[in-house]
């Protein structure tokens, strides 16, 4: 790696900007509960430091941050433990059959409720299940994530994924009004839904949008006790070639217009995705005012 032009560094045939170090110099010093390869799969996502299968470059990474460590520009986490090479991107997953059919009125299901998943063995069935039944399969979250069983009397009914939000998004930072500075800070504070399935043998009219709903009601107080913050919005994508988004417009969320399909574009790389349409929710009667303000500057205390 050399030195580039204003600050900027070269690292395995890429430019890190002044931008780019700037973002990672805040990024650790804000999130300093995040290991050391949840740190890594986080930067190389914000960064758009991807393979040509979009799997990330965890070593480049690395390297890049080792050498800022040594320039003392950053602190990384302790390495862990257990030693070995990271983790993959995807683990091995138990095997997961379908349920038995369930074909009712939502009044029948009730109460449906959302639970947070807190163990291992817990969430790793959560990836296998969305792994084989959802349509885009499963991806590791990349930052702060939390998964939610859908569950109603003792059955289950699905899982919701949810993760670090994208770094740019032109109609939704339109929409929220915030300026590049404030985008790069503020970001943590936006969540993703990833991954949102009820089983294909459910067949329940309503369902979809009731738990969306219950989503946006509970988890701000779930992720402060999670993580010792508040979030403020909550984004989505749905692929219109196959969806409608009919769900996410009856539980509220607001729609703000299509990706733009490029895909992070930087040079030297390019990929390509079809436009997605982007749904929005509020979680703060102030989210605009607090995510384009300077009172999140803080570092939220876990």
């Amino acid at each position: 790696m050399v030195q580039g032009d204003e600050g900027s560094l070269w690292q395995s045939n890429r430019e890190i900007g002044a931008e780019d170090i700037a973002h990672i110099c805040s990024f650790i010093k804000r999130w300093p509960r995040l290991s050391r390869t949840e740190l890594i799969y986080t930067l190389c996502e914000h960064l758009g430091w991807l393979t040509a299968a979009g799997e990330p470059k965890y070593n480049a990474c690395t390297k890049l941050l080792v050498r800022l460590e040594g320039r003392g520009e950053i602190v990384m986490p302790a390495r862990s433990t257990r030693g070995g090479a990271p983790p993959s991107r995807v683990r091995a997953l138990p095997q997961v059959v379908p349920g038995e059919p369930i074909a009712c009125g939502l009044a029948q299901l009730a109460p449906v409720r959302l639970r947070l998943l807190r163990e291992a063995p817990e969430e790793a069935l959560c990836n296998a299940h969305l792994q084989q039944f959802h349509p885009l399969g499963y991806r590791k979250p990349f930052g702060y994530s939390a998964r939610y069983g859908i569950e109603s009397s003792g059955l289950s009914l699905g899982y919701v994924l949810l993760g670090g939000a994208s770094k740019a998004l032109e109609a939704r930072d339109r929409w929220i009004g915030w300026s590049a500075r404030e985008r790069l800070a503020h970001l943590p504070w936006v969540v993703n839904n990833q991954r949102f399935l009820i089983y294909p043998w459910v067949r329940v009219a309503n369902l979809a949008s009731h738990v969306l709903g219950r989503l946006a009601g509970q988890l701000a107080a779930d992720w402060q006790t999670r993580w010792g913050f508040a979030p403020l919005l909550l984004e989505s994508f749905v692929d219109p070639a196959h969806y409608r988004g009919s769900s996410y417009r009856a539980a509220g969320w607001e729609l703000l217009g299509h990706t733009s399909g490029r895909g992070l574009t930087r040079p030297g790389k390019h990929y390509r995705s079809s436009p997605k349409l982007i749904f929005v929710k509020p979680l703060h009667a102030q989210f605009r005012e607090l995510l384009c303000s300077d009172q999140l500057q803080r570092r939220p205390e876990p």
